[in-house]
């Protein structure tokens, strides 16, 4: 999949917003600064003069004007970020304001081969565009940790979930330096797709990249690109989206007719996002012999040896509250 020429020219305008916003607000505070400390104008204004007098001592044979103006210029900052304390600012209150420190709000930055390429922040951008189909917004709106509630569980229904939660915490706070998978199983309703929006949304905050799909959107969506010859380069896209995204999330594994294709494209997004080391989750009301049965044995093994399994029992939270609800509005 790519970009609509009106979906990158709103993301790039977006970007111009952004730019003409904190540049707005830099020079509100660069007023407010002057009204406050007149002598922080002042000591700005001399930079300009002292740095022309320098220069031509510079030009005059003067070998000792440069170490002169940075020492000046030093001196100069030093009393700047003085004055800015003494009033009760930080230190970098007229430093340059960015939403993304790393590519200033452009949308690129320059990579190791000294090309342009498009930052972390212009790919969540365009991850959100492509699969907005997900909800995966509106999803996360109702399922966080926020709205989390251990009050439909009991026995050891409740410890497992109590268990699935502490290490959902724990996949989120250390997503940036460890590579983890997670694998929900068990009963209708027990509150796999929760947990994995719960995640979600932490990753996402967390300005990462997040691609969500339930398992027979995502099979629908590469057997459509596969089988159709105009669709070679959406289908690229697609894998290169789905195999680099930070987090990739395949709910009501299956839920899909399972056949061959499904088998190999299923093998193939685990086995190479094990290998790049990006985290998935994935959630199943299948059983692990079910899963046995019905994936290969390399799918059964990938997710054996390289996900954290998490079973989930107890009632069908989803019936529980629809009852609750009827017996209100009754």
């Amino acid at each position: 999949m790519a970009l609509t020429n009106t979906q990158y020219e709103s993301i790039i305008k977006g970007y111009e917003q952004t730019r003409d916003y904190n540049r707005r607000l830099s020079e509100e505070r660069r007023q407010k600064v002057y009204h406050l400390l007149p002598a922080y104008q002042e000591l700005e204004n001399s930079v300009s003069s002292i740095s022309v007098s320098q220069a031509k001592l510079m030009l005059n044979g003067d070998d000792s004007a440069l170490d002169n103006l940075r020492t000046t210029l030093a001196k100069i900052a030093s009393q700047k970020k003085a004055l800015l304390e003494s009033a009760g600012l930080p230190a970098d209150y007229l430093e340059p304001i960015y939403d993304c420190s790393l590519c200033h709000d452009t949308g690129y930055i320059t990579g190791s081969d000294g090309m342009k390429e498009k930052c972390s922040c212009f790919h969540r951008q365009e991850i959100a565009l492509l699969y907005e189909q997900s909800n995966i917004q509106e999803m996360i709106a109702k399922e966080n940790f926020s709205t989390l509630s251990y009050e439909y569980y009991q026995g050891e229904d409740l410890t497992r979930f109590q268990r699935c939660v502490d290490i959902c915490r724990n996949f989120v706070q250390n997503f940036k330096q460890d590579y983890h998978n997670l694998f929900f199983y068990g009963t209708v309703g027990t509150g796999k797709s929760f947990l994995s929006g719960c995640v979600a949304g932490e990753i996402l905050q967390g300005g990462h990249s997040v691609i969500y799909f339930s398992s027979s959107g995502l099979f629908d969506t590469l057997a459509r690109y596969s089988f159709d010859i105009k669709s070679k380069d959406a289908l690229y896209n697609f894998y290169k989206d789905i195999y680099n995204c930070d987090l990739v999330i395949i709910d009501d594994l299956g839920t899909e007719v399972t056949n061959t294709f499904v088998t190999s494209q299923l093998f193939s997004l685990l086995n190479e996002r094990h290998l790049a080391k990006k985290s998935t989750i994935i959630s199943t009301n299948l059983s692990l012999e079910e899963l046995r049965d019905r994936y290969s044995d390399r799918i059964f093994s990938r997710i054996t040896s390289n996900y954290t399994i998490c079973k989930l029992t107890g009632p069908d939270i989803r019936m529980y509250k629809k009852r609750n609800s009827n017996l209100v509005n009754s």
